[in-house]
């Protein structure tokens, strides 16, 4: 038997995207392959809305729209309070990304993507930037900026990882934001899941 002390030189330091592909249970508790993935993917974006971090928002302040655009796609839009002064772009977060730290589930599923959109605006300015999984493709560039204050993420999911026969749910009725240990009392926020994949009738179901 040998006897091995551990020190730093055993410490394996791999970064946030790395550690979401090679351990996707850890974060939506299963992984590529499994028919439940798609849906835990969902919720995990949606449980974000709901219980956002203190950072962003109160809890159960946020409301978000969730439209699927397709069997891979879908983009979430939330009015997340922003307070930006002077010319600069919001603090960036992973890899000089818009998104950071405090959407980590959010950030965990787009470390899953092939393409990544996320956007920001406040006080009639906005930033966009475009991202291939988590990591930027740019930095972030103004746009013309909607009213009021937001967030709106775009992910399209990638087949390599995910899988070819991957699909989004269409039973959103069935989506379990909370969780099977959320104690949490239902308060304003509330995420509307529309279905808008092309040849489907669209539906939409409200979760609070």
């Amino acid at each position: 038997m040998t006897d091995h002390s551990y020190d730093a030189a055993d410490i394996e330091v791999i970064e946030f995207d790395v550690a979401v592909r090679k351990r996707p249970g850890m974060y939506f508790g299963v992984g590529p392959g499994n028919p439940k993935l798609s849906a835990n993917l969902l919720c995990a974006v949606g449980r974000h809305v709901l219980h956002p971090a203190t950072s962003v928002a109160g809890d159960h302040t946020l409301r978000g729209l969730l439209a699927i655009t397709s069997d891979n796609s879908f983009t979430i839009s939330m009015d997340q309070p922003h307070a930006w002064t002077g010319p600069d772009a919001p603090v960036l977060g992973y890899f000089g990304s818009l998104l950071g730290p405090e959407w980590w589930l959010l950030a965990a599923a787009a470390t899953l993507s092939g393409r990544m959109t996320v956007e920001m605006w406040c006080a009639g300015r906005g930033w966009r930037q475009a991202h291939t999984g988590i990591r930027p493709l740019t930095a972030p560039r103004a746009f013309p900026s909607p009213q009021g204050s937001g967030t709106s993420v775009s992910i399209t999911f990638d087949p390599a990882y995910v899988g070819p026969h991957f699909v989004l749910p269409a039973e959103l009725e069935d989506l379990d934001l909370h969780g099977p240990h959320c104690a949490e009392p239902a308060g304003s926020g509330h995420v509307l899941f529309r279905d808008v994949r092309g040849g489907r009738a669209v539906r939409e179901v409200l979760h609070r």
